[in-house]
């Protein structure tokens, strides 16, 4: 069969809806400056969906660092990768800068968070070592795990004896390859925002010979007494043997950063490929990430705000019979029972009837039949915008009871 032919017969589970799904519910334009009501199709909206968790895009200090990064430097400069000649006293000094902050030896800047969690992990391992990992591990796991030549292991979501099995068989192959282990997990899991397990994974170190590489896209920024990740939330940064951060989310920018001891990190400096062959982070970037920093690290009052609302959503909902799982971060996740026509006339109505946009979670990412709502809390949302939600989010569940989603207009004209 002709491989374009084959495409065309099959786009994917999700590419298959494309025709009457592009541009409203994947692929869609969120238009005017980056904030909680942003316009949709020309309304005003009510935004839950921007991993603008400290409210710093357009923070006028990151505003005016990342303007005048761009005056003096342009988009260009340095050009090259980071190896030949794309370094300079910028890029080292946020290195710095942040693994100070999430108390390790050393830090190494990567160009973009998903690439660099694959490559690291290709870097980390080859085929005489396992890997361990969690069964709800993010895409970019996943990826970095299937390039791995060697075996792996997956234990059950969060489940320490699950793990624990799973490090047993690990430990006894690598007697015979002379390999090591790695153990995979999130520091917060994105879609269900509960925190990984990291404490009680760093116990089994008394009984098994592994290191742990924790992905904490989602915890940097928003947990620990500082915000230096969830690690620090829970006191545990020596059982984290690489931290894995990213600058997409509560540093609202580009980009990424691995930390560790300092021989991993040049370890990993000089091995990464996804970094040696490719064109090192902008100049005005690394001057507003250093801005950015600066304010995470200054201005806890951010952080504050940030849970005031999260903890407001969530009570709200839970004191409303609502399922929001087992969160215990400011991921915001809603659980409804209905299938995928219920599922886009909720969004539909949501969007035009209550101008409210959040991201929707169905079948192939989470099982069928179930619906998520998940709802990113930030800085800048408002009590007002919490209590708004909390009337639409009654008035949906209610109307899902009672059949109305199964309809295929539910829009008001």
């Amino acid at each position: 069969m002709d491989l374009f032919e084959k495409i065309s017969k099959n786009l994917g589970p999700l590419g298959q809806h494309h025709k009457w799904s592009h541009g409203y519910f994947s692929f869609p334009k969120l238009e005017g400056e980056i904030a909680p009501h942003m316009i949709f199709r020309g309304k005003d909206h009510l935004v839950w969906s921007l991993n603008n968790y400290l409210g710093l895009a357009n923070h006028p200090e990151v505003r005016e660092a990342d303007t005048q990064g761009a005056i003096e430097y342009g988009l260009a400069y340095p050009m090259g990768a980071r190896m030949m000649s794309g370094n300079s006293n910028q890029h080292e000094m946020l290195e710095q800068e942040l693994a100070e902050f999430v108390g390790k030896e050393d830090a190494f800047l990567l160009n973009y968070g998903y690439q660099g969690m694959v490559s690291i992990i290709d870097a980390l391992v080859d085929r005489n070592d396992v890997i361990v990992y969690d069964a709800e591990s993010h895409a970019c796991i996943i990826d970095g795990v299937r390039l791995h030549m060697g075996k792996r292991f997956v234990y059950q979501h969060n489940d320490i004896e699950s793990c624990r099995k799973q490090l047993e068989r690990a430990t006894k192959l690598v007697e015979q390859t002379g390999g090591g282990i790695l153990l995979i997990t999130e520091g917060v899991f994105g879609m269900s925002g509960a925190q990984g397990k990291l404490k009680e994974l760093g116990e089994l170190k008394k009984e098994f010979p592994f290191r742990m590489l924790v992905d904490d896209a989602h915890g940097f920024g928003t947990m620990g007494a500082t915000g230096a990740g969830t690690h620090e939330a829970q006191d545990c940064n020596e059982a984290v043997d690489i931290y894995f951060g990213t600058f997409a989310k509560s540093m609202a920018g580009i980009g990424a950063f691995v930390a560790a001891k300092e021989e991993i990190v040049t370890f990993l400096r000089y091995n990464m490929r996804s970094q040696t062959f490719a064109k090192s982070l902008p100049m005005p970037m690394v001057i507003g990430l250093r801005k950015r920093l600066e304010l995470l690290r200054n201005h806890p009052e951010l952080r504050e705000k940030l849970w005031e609302i999260a903890r407001a959503l969530q009570d709200g909902l839970r004191q409303r019979g609502f399922d929001i799982g087992d969160t215990n971060t400011v991921i915001t996740p809603v659980f409804l029972k209905g299938d995928l026509t219920e599922a886009t006339s909720l969004t539909m109505d949501l969007r035009e009837n209550y101008g409210i946009f959040c991201s929707i979670v169905v079948y192939p990412v989470i099982p069928k039949g179930q619906i998520e709502l998940r709802m990113i809390p930030t800085a800048t949302h408002s009590l007002e915008d919490v209590q708004r939600t909390l009337e639409a989010y009654t008035e949906i569940s209610e109307k899902l009871k009672q059949g109305y989603y199964k309809q295929q207009n539910v829009v008001s004209t």
